[in-house]
């Protein structure tokens, strides 16, 4: 079978003993799944060249279809994971319509892995507020300019958009839009897997049944 150029070989067995010192460290050393997170996050922030609070949103549409693309983190707390969209894109439809989601955050510069799945719940309505208050102003704009995943005529349209919207609101202030919201996915279980040498990866889980009971926390062959 011809090799694919395109994709990159199996590591040797020389290059997998240079990432074993550096793997060798525990770092399974939170008893809570938010803590764990949230210290691989900072160690994230240190080492990812862009957006270490990428994630990767898995949701599905009324058929089971599944759907993914990356979005941004933008809060995580005692409930679960926040993220913010429009309310009327493929994502929010899909969330309205079946309301469980899965999350993936890979953090290459550190070999690091964390998935997340659980229920979706809207946030609090001053939440969202608060939060779209924070954000720039040409971006809040651009909330109400944007169909978000409808058909688009050209770039044109858009920014002819984006000029319509600028010049309603003037100098005054950009309110939030109804169909602009955020979600917190509440985790029923999450794995860490961290890469090891020969591909003999750490994985633990923590899972619970419902949001009231205790984690339970159990490893994971690779």
């Amino acid at each position: 079978m011809s090799k694919d150029p395109l994709i990159p070989p199996t590591p040797s067995e020389a290059e997998y003993q240079n990432t074993a010192d550096a793997n060798a460290v525990e770092i399974f050393d939170r008893e809570d799944p938010f803590e764990l997170f949230s210290h691989w996050l900072e160690d994230a922030k240190k080492k990812e060249p862009n957006d270490a609070n990428a994630m990767a949103l898995a949701t599905a549409d009324q058929d089971g279809l599944p759907d993914v693309r990356m979005v941004l983190l933008k809060g995580v707390d005692e409930r679960g994971f926040i993220f913010y969209t429009n309310l009327e894109s493929a994502k929010g439809q899909q969330l309205a319509e079946n309301a469980q989601a899965a999350l993936c955050f890979h953090w290459k510069s550190l070999r690091r892995q964390v998935r997340v799945r659980g229920q979706v719940e809207a946030v609090p309505q001053d939440e969202a507020d608060a939060y779209f208050a924070s954000r720039a102003r040409d971006s809040r704009i651009g909330a109400w300019a944007s169909k978000q995943s409808r058909p688009l005529e050209s770039r044109f349209a858009l920014e002819k958009s984006v000029a319509r919207e600028a010049a309603r609101f003037g100098l005054g202030e950009v309110p939030r839009p109804e169909h602009w919201s955020g979600f917190v996915i509440r985790p029923k279980s999450l794995e860490f897997w961290r890469d090891r040498p020969f591909r003999l990866h750490d994985r633990m889980t923590f899972q619970r049944q419902d949001f009231s009971s205790p984690w339970t926390v159990s490893r994971l062959y690779p």
